[in-house]
């Protein structure tokens, strides 16, 4: 039932852990072209690295795991080689916010960015500009798979008998699901702050231009940024686009090897040195000076968040209201403090998994009843690079059950959506496979494709 292959979320999974593989480790085998649908290329790597991800998450992988690889990637491929002819769009804005949406999925994961950072030995804008073009190519997929189902359109009836139709066995179960608000307080940082912070980094800026400090030693020594600060500051090449403006502009106002001014972005203060650049391609080293609140703002902030708390215990205040009068937190202060669910855009959170999705907000809620609130714990946006405090109230929480029509109807509805998106996917492949260039390894012929791709004769 599901049109999205799971390939587009999975490759970047994939790669983010096995990015720079050329050499198959079996024997090194040297990486080779398998397939090809227009001008888009399927590499042996590609095939490999999803394989070897499979065995990293504990599953037994056999050659009919290559044949359903190696389909998603055709059928991918060949939505990419369409949106190329059709001439479908994808901004660099929409890239970068798809871009930042996984990575903090994975700081979430991993306890925060700096983690995030030395577990993978790479900056977080190394990381963005090595997969840029990859994830770039997987929206243009996606929104390709879009085009093509945009005119299909569901009824009420439809979705009823869908479900009626369903095998019992069929009928999936739904776990508990809990909805969630937050009043989020971050202690002020103030202008005091700000200039001690460039007071600090144009001092080591002159340093470096009077040739009393080496630019690789000051990063190490100095930087906030602790995905490059252990490789000299360096970031490795970028792709234009994939960095936040200010940060760009700086960078493209340089000459090689020329020293920037210092400048402010929302991450703190930075003074950079351009490497390189090839046409929108560039790569430079940095130093960052993160502003930081004073231990004075930090004492504001805890006691305006206990003062919020108390008010709410003793109802002076209900919690909508706290939320859009005090909160910080301008994704949900107008929702009465709600938290949206980053991977269903809903307000319902899975309690099987919202570990994985958010442990902060996991560990908030154990123990925490319906209508109760959280006593003011830390609190750290991971996508802003901020930290600060917060109260969580538990909304609501659903009993575990069988999908039904009453409770689930939205659920259904997309199942309902998704099959019949397939079938038009399917029809769609079909057509599609008699009229555009693919060639197939003849040595994937022993492979029980799903759809009738040709494959040479070896």
């Amino acid at each position: 039932m599901k049109t999205k292959l799971n390939i587009i979320n999975f490759l970047f999974l994939c790669i983010f852990a096995f990015s720079g593989t050329s050499v198959i480790a079996q024997g090194k085998i040297i990486d080779q072209i398998v397939a090809q649908v227009g001008e888009e290329v399927i590499m042996l790597s590609d095939i490999q690295k999803a394989k070897l991800q499979l065995i990293q998450e504990g599953m037994e992988v056999s050659n009919t795991d290559d044949c359903r690889i190696l389909e998603e990637l055709l059928f991918q491929k060949l939505l990419l080689n369409q949106a190329k002819i059709d001439s479908v769009l994808v901004s660099d804005d929409q890239v970068n916010a798809s871009l930042d949406q996984r990575i903090r999925y994975f700081e979430a994961q991993i306890g925060g960015r700096e983690e995030l950072e030395k577990f993978y030995g790479k900056s977080i804008a190394q990381i963005k500009g090595e997969f840029f073009k990859t994830i770039k190519d997987n929206m243009l997929a996606e929104s390709m798979q879009d085009k093509i189902t945009e005119n299909l359109v569901i009824t009420p009836k439809d979705i009823t008998h869908f479900f009626n139709e369903l095998p019992k066995d069929s009928i999936p179960y739904i776990n508990s699901k809990i909805s969630v608000a937050q009043i989020v307080i971050y202690p002020e940082i103030t202008e005091a702050d700000k200039m001690k912070s460039k007071q600090l980094i144009s001092e080591i800026r002159e340093d470096v231009l009077k040739g009393e400090i080496r630019f690789a030693t000051a990063a190490i020594k100095y930087s906030d940024d602790p995905g490059s600060k252990m490789q000299d500051g360096d970031l490795g090449w970028q792709t234009k686009g994939t960095m936040v403006p200010e940060f760009e502009a700086a960078a493209f106002s340089l000459k090689k090897n020329e020293l920037s001014q210092v400048f402010e972005t929302q991450y703190g203060y930075h003074f950079l040195e351009l490497l390189d650049r090839k046409g929108d391609n560039y790569r430079v080293r940095h130093v960052l000076i993160s502003t930081k609140a004073n231990d004075n703002s930090l004492d504001i902030a805890s006691n305006k968040i206990e003062k919020i708390y108390a008010d709410l215990k003793s109802n002076t205040i209900p919690f909508e209201k706290a939320a859009e009068k005090y909160s910080n937190d301008e994704n949900s202060k107008f929702n009465g403090g709600k938290i949206v669910n980053p991977y269903t855009n809903d307000f319902y959170w899975d309690i099987n998994n919202i570990n994985e999705i958010d442990p902060q907000l996991y560990r908030v809620i154990q123990g925490l009843g319906v209508g109760k609130i959280s006593t003011p714990s830390l609190y750290e946006n991971y996508q802003e690079q901020k930290l600060g405090l917060r109260v969580v109230k538990l909304l609501g929480k659903t009993d575990p059950h069988m999908a039904n029509l009453n409770d689930d109807y939205q659920l259904i509805q997309k199942a309902c959506t998704e099959s019949k998106k397939q079938v038009i996917i399917d029809k769609w492949i079909d057509n599609k496979i008699n009229s555009a260039y693919i060639r197939i390894d003849g040595k994937y012929k022993y492979c029980n494709f799903k759809y009738d791709w040709e494959i040479e004769s070896k």
